[in-house]
């Protein structure tokens, strides 16, 4: 018995030398790989493009989202009237030069008319300051100068009516028919101070519609678009609605000044026509007093 426990504890000695001596070996073989990994990574490290796999995901998520950036980004970035003009369809175009063409003809006639306004209303009323001391038609006519106007217009007409009728009579018919003239001469110069303000008329009251016009067909288009394209993007339908509404901004953009200016050109108008009807009486006086005159010249000449 002493023999066997002796054995069995001679082979437990064993197996336990045995298993202390195979550990270092292990830990041994396990260190070996590491250091080929370790004399592998520096030449990485040295080498002149390194490649590492981490960082891979993230290149490759970077080209898709640049992708999807350059899908859509580009195309809300452009969105300027002076683009969306050059990408609009060539009705749309068309709408768009002549609404511009349109607000281009209102400012125009803006300037134009200001000129022509303030430069008659300053003439007139110098004119009226020069004869407001004269005592006859003749002397009115002195004091003007040999000048363009509606006055002297007012003072010829008086003075061609009362040499047509002299030798008559009636004072009455001699004043009439020149107030006749009179009304002639104011016609015509409130036609011709009204031009331009039919074309201010007409481009406030259609720009709106003209505009409208355009937008109509560019969202008929875009629909069309749409059909053709088989999607709903926001990104693809955006764009054509955007031209389309481009069309009736330009047309109020031509419209509301227009009307504000033919409102403003009114009032101008009739505040120079009240000095055109000054004028008028003026002349209208003066010829009065001539005839008044004349008949006073006569009326002593029979009482010698």
């Amino acid at each position: 018995m002493k023999i066997i426990s002796f054995q069995a504890s001679l082979a437990a000695a064993l197996v336990l030398a045995a298993a202390w001596l195979a550990s270092p070996v292990s830990a041994q073989t396990q260190a070996a790989p590491a250091a080929p990994a370790q004399s592998t990574a520096q030449p990485s490290a040295v080498s002149p493009a390194p490649v590492v796999a981490p960082p891979a995901a993230p290149q490759a998520a970077a080209p898709a989202a640049a992708k999807s950036d350059a899908g859509i980004a580009p195309a809300m970035k452009e969105l300027s009237p002076w683009v969306m003009f050059q990408s609009a369809d060539i009705i749309v175009k068309a709408v768009m030069i002549g609404l511009a063409f349109a607000s281009l003809m209102t400012w125009t006639v803006l300037i134009a008319k200001s000129i022509e306004l303030s430069i008659a209303a300053t003439k007139l009323r110098s004119a009226l300051k020069k004869i407001a001391e004269a005592r006859s038609l003749a002397e009115a006519q002195m004091a003007l100068g040999a000048k363009e106007g509606i006055l002297p217009s007012f003072l010829a007409a008086a003075l061609r009516e009362a040499r047509m009728s002299a030798g008559l009579s009636s004072d009455t018919g001699i004043k009439e028919r020149a107030a006749s003239s009179f009304s002639e001469i104011m016609r015509a110069e409130a036609r011709r101070i009204r031009v331009g303000m039919g074309v201010l008329a007409t481009i406030g009251s259609t720009s709106p519609f003209v505009g409208l016009f355009g937008t109509v067909w560019g969202i008929m288009n875009s629909f069309i678009g749409i059909s053709k394209s088989q999607t709903t993007n926001l990104a693809v339908v955006a764009p054509g609605i955007a031209e389309a509404l481009l069309a009736t901004a330009i047309g109020l953009v031509a419209a509301i000044p227009a009307v504000i200016i033919y409102n403003y050109f009114s009032r101008v108008t009739k505040s120079y026509l009240e000095l055109v009807s000054r004028a008028s009486g003026a002349a209208g006086r003066l010829l009065s007093r001539d005839l008044d005159r004349s008949h006073g010249s006569v009326h002593s000449r029979a009482a010698e």
